[in-house]
């Protein structure tokens, strides 16, 4: 089962209102089980990190590893890391990412944050997994 566009703006919105908090601007992504970019956010301020989020979430979906262990990997690996992680436009090996889980704890999707600092971003995608997560558990539906 794959996020749902309600549930990725909820996690969408709920990231804004964390993002807002903090005063950053940032851009959002939330990505399928696939791959797919269901849901997206540029917030005013933030022209430089468009295509970042995308790529995080991305990248973060396709190596399983969806915190900042994928940034961690690319820098030990020095030039190995850069180059495996350079040989496609479409991949960002930079922390900002959080699962989107079921109430199962199967992940459905991805949420990545752009443009804050990596605390910052993690903070920002945490809240808005954490709401989708909450959803289904008030709602008592799945995802």
């Amino acid at each position: 089962m794959s996020i749902s566009y309600q549930h990725a703006i909820k996690a969408i919105d709920a990231s804004i209102e964390k993002a807002t908090a903090l005063g950053v601007a940032v851009s959002l992504a939330v990505v399928d089980i696939n791959g797919y970019l269901v849901a997206f956010a540029r917030l005013d301020r933030n022209g430089d990190m468009i295509d970042f989020a995308v790529k995080k979430a991305k990248t973060a979906l396709l190596f399983e590893e969806v915190d900042d262990r994928l940034e961690i990997m690319a820098v030990r690996t020095s030039n190995y890391g850069q180059r495996m992680f350079g040989f496609t436009k479409n991949m960002l090996a930079i922390g900002g990412t959080a699962p989107i889980k079921d109430l199962q704890g199967r992940v459905i999707g991805v949420i990545a944050s752009s443009g804050g600092s990596p605390d910052q971003d993690m903070d920002i995608v945490g809240a808005g997994a954490r709401a989708v997560f909450e959803c289904g558990q008030k709602c008592g539906h799945e995802h």
